[in-house]
């Protein structure tokens, strides 16, 4: 089966997941091509031969303001699908992937061709951007002339229904992650350099939007320093990282923060963090919240979205109300003050991420895209015929 990936190629969750499941689909011999503007991140970490990359290059002309790029899009979908003689587009994220692979599809009826197109729906797409007056009735449309539809947790899904008319059903393919990739793995030396004290290490990983809550980190982690030895690791970048520098040198404690920056080998940092601190205003999934607890680190989140569904509290950490960093505080120092609750959070955690061990859910993407592909060539069978 030739597939077609069409993603955004940055840290994001969305992003993150269409390359882990072109490259699971790869070592199992499918051939994957990744259509998008720039290679996915984690492309960049190994050679693998069934995985082919396709940019997808805008012109700029003095005439716009904004490049076309979802016009761009349609047109590079088009040469691959054609001439990599391709069996299924997969689309993440809506905007503006689904619509651009629609326009694509029109363009390739007009030559006597088609293809099937999935649709995943995986967060600010439906719950943010989506829902703007300028873009819901494209988004509306373009997700059901998906020949499938999939969300990745059972609360984007009935947000999707509440929020736009769609008539498919939504099917759950949840986040994966590759415990071969995140696991607790032996960096004592790099915990001894960061926590020479034998100081708690907390980790944050976000592309620090308002939406992540970041200046709601360094507070619980103000709260939870005050009872006792710790230090925090901020990982990623985004428009509030100045913001939020600028308020740990405020409450003077910027010296116990290391503001890391975007990191590709994220699993030897999580390996020597204690918990992990996810506040965020909304998550669809919470895939970094998955990936820590792959390497045995227990969660401490709010109870927005899909994180209910990974995060089980009193288990394998805590939920707490948006905006509630007391409460959050209070349970990060509950788990974090002793050394037999830290390890019984840890190795709970460990145990409920390996329910979403990639073996698992990449053949639910299969059955989808076998299931497609047959209703497709029946239609068209029956097309045919009349």
């Amino acid at each position: 089966m030739r597939i077609g990936i069409v993603c955004y190629p940055t840290f994001g969750g969305s992003g993150v997941l269409a390359t882990e499941l072109g490259i699971a689909l790869s070592d199992k011999g499918y051939e994957v091509h990744f259509i998008t503007y720039e290679q996915p991140v984690r492309l960049s970490q190994g050679f693998h031969p069934n995985i082919y990359f396709h940019e997808v290059k805008v012109p700029t002309y003095p005439l716009f303001d904004f490049p076309p790029y979802e016009t761009a899009l349609a047109s590079t979908m088009v040469n691959v699908i054609v001439n990599q003689k391709l069996d299924l587009l997969h689309l993440h994220y809506a905007i503006p992937h689904a619509s651009a692979a629609y326009f694509a599809r029109q363009i390739l009826k007009k030559t006597g061709q088609d293809i099937p197109f999935i649709t995943t729906l995986h967060g600010t797409d439906i719950t943010l951007v989506g829902k703007d007056s300028t873009y819901a009735p494209v988004v509306t449309f373009s997700i059901n002339e998906s020949d499938a539809i999939t969300a990745v947790s059972d609360s984007l899904r009935e947000e999707t229904l509440r929020s736009f008319e769609i008539e498919k059903a939504i099917e759950v393919v949840p986040n994966f992650v590759d415990v071969k990739r995140f696991h607790q793995t032996d960096k004592n030396h790099f915990k001894q350099m960061l926590a020479p004290d034998g100081e708690r290490i907390l980790v944050h990983v976000s592309n620090f939007r308002s939406v992540k809550r970041v200046h709601d980190v360094v507070k619980i982690f103000s709260a939870v320093k005050n009872e006792l030895p710790a230090k925090l690791l901020m990982i990623g970048d985004g428009p509030d990282r100045q913001s939020v520098e600028d308020m740990a040198r405020g409450m003077n404690i910027y010296g116990d923060i290391r503001f890391l920056g975007k990191q590709e080998q994220i699993s030897e940092i999580l390996s020597i963090a204690d918990l992990f601190l996810l506040p965020s205003q909304t998550e669809s999934f919470g895939l970094s919240a998955l990936e820590a607890m792959a390497c045995g680190v227990p969660v401490i989140s709010t109870n927005a979205g899909g994180l209910q569904e990974i995060n089980v509290h009193g288990k394998t950490g805590y939920l707490s109300d948006v905006g509630d960093t007391d409460d959050m505080a209070r349970h990060a120092i509950e788990i974090l003050r002793d050394d037999d609750n830290l390890i019984h959070f840890k190795k709970a955690a460990l145990a409920h991420a390996r329910k979403f061990e990639k073996q698992h859910i990449i053949p639910m993407y299969e059955e989808i895209y076998q299931r497609v592909i047959a209703d497709y060539s029946a239609n068209k069978k029956v097309n045919c015929c009349f």
